[in-house]
């Protein structure tokens, strides 16, 4: 039997003795991109969820810039019986929120309510015979074959991010919504201040214990707070945040808009920065169990129709150092991405030659249902070109104008459009979920499964090949089946790829340590 020890703990490592009681600096005031409507992190794939998970729970590894992973909540791991047997060790002191004492327990039972959810969850718990907590510290994978991405899929960034729990709430029903938001993470939730669609309170959790060495990035290293009270302001007009911004009532704005920027960038009081090279990776998604996307040919036919180009201008303007086509199925620029099968985006379009085929197809002028989250400015812009071109190759739109809590509701509804349901939807995601595989949820095949994606794609070769991914000896043979990917979802088409930008952040200068990633608020400080 081989063993390998991983523990975190190392004679190189910075320490940080100092930072950990780093003085707060009362209130901190930001404006999120949308507003928080879900708390439960598990529950959605929803980044405003996300970011607000990140607050209040907290994770078992952290990942950095790099993308790699490394051990949060834990003091360290060791793998044995050549890869099939992880032992997880918790740190001492790490306390919940209501004064409890986190143990093992707590975290196999968030472990397994995430992974029902989680499409990387629920890969780790298909490799796992036993997951176990051996005593109050130690938590056990006993796997049936080696899962290497084992600290990937516990550490990513993207949604659903696998929060850790008290083991009461962890028992909740993982399709049903938490009640009681009680982390171990660095800021405490304050569900009595909260105002829904307006404001939304966290404070610092001052029994919150942060590693004591490492480098803060992302989500890995020391989670030091210097402010009191974090305050979520959700408002409804970008001039509006804008002027909050620039007068100094508000810190940071997440994602101020692109007509906006340069106004901004004139301004030496405000900084404006892309903290997540990845960008933001947009799509329409279709219902494949209603009419008029519920037909393949319908579905190929409608791809030619696609003008990335179009949309990202919709969003961006002309700048093209702000946006990347064509955009496939993987992240721009990364390991995974090609340009295999994505000829269908390619060159000028043809309308009346797509609605042709679109009639060859079947379809019989359906009412095709496009949801569109107005209060999300960018997928407003992304929604009306849509709405566009649907028209323009003979699609009988319903354009339904709703706000992004509303449409992640309707979402899960699979009636019929006149009883309720939906043809489309648009959404995006940042590029850090494009990766590979595992995490991309976009791409399943598993349409018949429960915890499916909404939009419901059912493609077996998918599957076969995401399956197919985990067990590929390198690099090289990952890279050869997400070429393979990509050209069958271009004949299944799970969504129809819309383009790629840039997401800019801007904060006032007097403000220091903004982590690269998503918005994030430990180690941000005073200048």
């Amino acid at each position: 039997m081989k063993r390998r020890s991983f523990l975190a703990t190392s004679a190189s490592a910075l320490a940080l003795p100092a930072l950990v009681r780093a003085q707060s600096q009362t209130t901190f005031r930001f404006i999120p991109q949308i507003d928080l409507a879900f708390l439960d992190p598990h529950w959605t794939t929803a980044y405003i969820s996300r970011n607000h998970g990140y607050m209040v729970f907290d994770t078992l590894f952290g990942q950095d810039g790099e993308y790699k992973y490394s051990p949060q909540m834990l003091e360290g791991y060791t793998v044995e019986n050549d890869g099939k047997q992880w032992n997880l060790t918790l740190r001492e002191g790490l306390l919940w929120h209501d004064g409890d004492k986190v143990v093992a327990r707590d975290c196999v039972a968030s472990l397994q309510r995430w992974s029902k959810r989680d499409a990387l969850g629920q890969a780790l718990l298909a490799a796992t015979d036993e997951l176990s907590a051996v005593d109050d510290r130690t938590i056990r994978f006993r796997l049936n074959k080696p899962f290497p991405l084992l600290p990937n899929a516990l550490g990513k960034s993207p949604s659903p991010m696998c929060a850790m729990m008290p083991e009461r709430i962890a028992k909740t029903d993982p399709f049903k919504q938490i009640t009681e938001i009680i982390g171990s993470g660095p800021f405490r939730y304050l569900m009595d201040e909260r105002i829904p669609g307006s404001r939304n309170v966290y404070a610092r959790f001052d029994k919150y214990k942060p590693r004591d060495s490492g480098t803060p990035d992302w989500t890995a290293g020391p989670k030091i707070v210097h402010y009191d009270r974090v305050v979520w302001t959700t408002m409804p007009d970008d001039g509006t945040k804008s002027a909050a911004l620039q007068n100094g009532e508000q810190d940071w704005w997440e994602n101020p808009s692109y007509d906006l920027l340069p106004l901004l960038r004139k301004d030496p009081k405000i900084k404006v920065a892309t903290q997540d090279p990845t960008g933001s990776d947009q799509m329409m998604r279709p219902n494949h169990l209603q009419p008029p996307f519920n037909n393949p040919a319908v579905r190929r036919a409608f791809m030619l129709a696609i003008d990335q180009t179009e949309f990202m201008q919709a969003v961006v303007g002309n700048d093209t150092e702000m946006y990347y086509t064509p955009l496939g199925m993987f992240c721009p620029h990364t390991p995974m991405a090609s340009e295999d099968g994505l000829e269908p985006l390619k060159g000028p379009r043809d309308y009346a030659k797509v609605t042709e085929m679109i009639k060859q197809a079947g379809y019989a002028g359906e009412k095709t249902t496009l949801m569109v989250p107005t209060d999300y400015v960018t997928l407003k812009a992304l929604g009306e070109v849509m709405a566009d071109t649907m028209k323009r190759v003979g699609l009988n739109v319903d354009y339904v104008a709703t706000d992004w809590g509303t449409m992640l509701q309707r979402r899960n509804k699979k009636d019929p459009v006149e009883q309720g349901g939906w043809s489309a939807l648009m959404t995006g995601w940042a590029g850090t979920d494009h990766l590979s595989p595992p995490a991309h949820i976009a791409l399943r095949g598993n349409g018949d499964s429960p915890s499916s994606w909404p939009g419901w794609c059912v493609s077996p070769e998918l599957e076969r090949l995401r399956n197919a991914w985990f067990d590929a000896p390198n690099l090289a043979g990952q890279q050869d089946i997400c070429r393979k990917m990509q050209v069958q979802a271009m004949q299944d088409v799970p969504y129809f790829p819309l383009g790629q930008y840039q997401t800019p952040t801007a904060y006032r200068s007097n403000i220091t340590g903004v982590l690269n990633g998503f918005a994030t608020f430990w180690n941000v400080r005073p200048v």
